[in-house]
């Protein structure tokens, strides 16, 4: 995939965006999108499409890009007297300059001090700890249940996909899914687990996933397509 350069600007105040070209050889047709997680504007377009008609065609498209634009989540910035999401509920950012740099979980609120412009950062780094032990803690319990190993458990901050299962048995996870509900999170778990036994995703696969979550799926799922990209804008302002 190869990318060209353009001079348009979409959007209007915080939400301009530039629009990113990005050839694909796999492409049979352009294509316009706006990334709910980032807000970046892409112009998908076949490895050898003329560049200026593609620049018209999605000048012609402004308005609908301008709309999504707008739709956007608001940018959610870790503050002192604000709040970051754990688990589905929120967490008081309880900032005292006195107190020690080392990030403390209370009832309802994260208790700490130190400098100010590493507030983000540190609260992050504390959600991240949080979601690699809980989900390497619940993945190794799910893998029991379904009589299946698992080699690696890791996080990362994909843009694509909430969970993934590669044919070595490693997963990786968003770790961003300590922010949502705890049934969100295991069901992703049991998703990645089921993938140890279907590498696809047939009807036994679903099932299995069912089976492993004790529940139905589609629940996490509808979840996820209606609130996941707010999870993205978490820390984005700081």
């Amino acid at each position: 995939m190869s990318t060209d350069r353009s001079d348009l600007i979409f959007g209007a105040g915080g939400q301009e965006r530039p629009l990113q070209i990005r050839r694909n050889p796999q492409a049979r047709r352009m294509r316009l999108s706006v990334d709910p997680r980032d807000g970046a504007v892409i112009l998908s377009l076949p490895q050898r499409a003329s560049l200026r008609p593609a620049l018209d065609w999605a000048e012609a498209h402004r308005g609908w890009i301008d709309a999504a634009l707008a739709k956007l989540p608001e940018e959610r910035p870790i503050l002192p007297g604000g709040s970051v999401p754990f688990e589905g509920e929120p967490l008081l950012i309880d900032w005292q300059p006195a107190l020690t740099r080392t990030v403390r979980h209370e009832p309802g609120r994260l208790v700490f001090g130190g400098p100010s412009e590493s507030i983000s950062s540190r609260v992050q780094t504390w959600l991240k700890r949080q979601a690699r032990e809980t989900l390497e803690r619940e993945t190794r319990e799910i893998a029991v249940s379904a009589g299946v190993s698992v080699a690696r458990v890791s996080i990362a901050d994909p843009r694509a996909r909430w969970g993934s299962c590669s044919a070595d048995g490693d997963i990786r996870y968003s770790w961003r899914l300590i922010m949502a509900p705890a049934f969100v999170r295991r069901s992703t778990v049991a998703h990645e687990v089921a993938h140890r036994v279907h590498m696809d995703h047939s009807p036994a696969f679903h099932a299995l996933a069912r089976k492993l979550l004790g529940s139905d799926p589609a629940i996490a799922r509808a979840w996820l397509r209606r609130e996941g990209s707010a999870l993205h804008w978490v820390g984005r302002g700081s």
